[in-house]
């Protein structure tokens, strides 16, 4: 199989555990190269993710580390392969990278848990939420790139209405209903939809309210996606200079205790409802 001088973040992922097992068997790469039968920089650009592998290979490499997780074999190898040809693969010379890793990361995930402060979580916001939003950014965007990110904002919302929907949490503090972007119509139309959308048998919305105080990661959005194994969740946070992606163990337990403090602090969903429906009548 042919090498990638840009793996996505899957394929990257994918390196990163097989290097992740092979460091926990105590071989360094020249020893799992020899027992592959692969040459040791076969063996670098397979963990760096610039290397597609088979299902097969990475069976092979599994039982030369000795790893008995057969969910956690499985589920690498339902990695494997070349670059998926998603629809965002359209927009790679149009958006910065993270944001097609992204995608890319959702349509995948199990499920997913988001919880944000200051802004509606972008797989349920509207057409004209996601243009008011966007068009706010530092530095500004020409009107034809504010357009390109708002089609793909709402294209990935797909994964939410295909034949197998992904289940998604999303907590969202009083604060970003309250917010008023784009103006009191589009403010409306938003809580609307969040509504109906909290109404879908795959998506939850709780509401942290004022009233709550303080919880942790009260400044940031984080994105919980879970993999087809804890070992393969994946963190997601929003920074001013684009996506980051965390997947070590550490930080992923640590954001699993965030996101749990965050929905201890939320009303129950039909709580959340009734607190929107309140502040949509409030909006003048």
């Amino acid at each position: 199989m042919p090498a990638s001088s840009t793996p996505t973040l899957r394929q990257q992922r994918l390196g990163t555990e097989l290097r992740r097992l092979r460091l926990s068997a105590g071989l360094s790469s020249t020893e799992a190269a020899a027992r592959l039968g692969v040459q040791q920089a076969r063996m670098s650009m397979i963990e760096a993710g610039r290397y597609a592998v088979s299902a097969d290979r990475v069976r092979a490499l599994a039982h030369a580390y000795s790893c008995t997780d057969q969910d956690l074999v499985d589920a690498l190898a339902s990695m494997t392969g070349g670059r998926t040809r998603g629809w965002w693969e359209e927009y790679r010379d149009i958006l910065p990278a993270g944001a097609l890793d992204l995608a890319e990361l959702e349509h995948h995930t199990v499920s997913m848990h988001i919880a944000s402060v200051i802004h509606v979580p972008g797989l349920l916001q509207t057409t004209e939420h996601a243009r008011a939003v966007i068009s706010d950014v530092v530095p500004p965007l020409a009107p034809p790139d504010v357009e390109h990110r708002v089609s793909f904002r709402i294209k990935r919302q797909a994964i939410l209405h295909r034949e197998n929907p992904t289940p998604l949490t999303a907590i969202v503090h009083e604060a970003a209903l309250r917010m008023g972007f784009g103006g009191p119509a589009v403010s409306r139309a938003q809580l609307t939809h969040l509504i109906e959308a909290s109404e879908r048998e795959n998506v939850t919305v709780l509401v942290i309210p004022f009233g709550a105080g303080t919880f942790p990661s009260s400044g940031q959005s984080v994105v919980y996606c879970h993999g087809p194994v804890p070992q393969l969740d994946t963190v997601q946070l929003d920074t001013d200079h684009g996506s980051e992606f965390l997947d070590a163990h550490a930080q992923l337990t640590k954001y699993r205790t965030v996101v749990d403090r965050m929905k201890g602090c939320a009303l129950t969903p039909t709580d959340s409802r009734d607190l929107m429906r309140r502040i949509a009548r409030e909006i003048r």
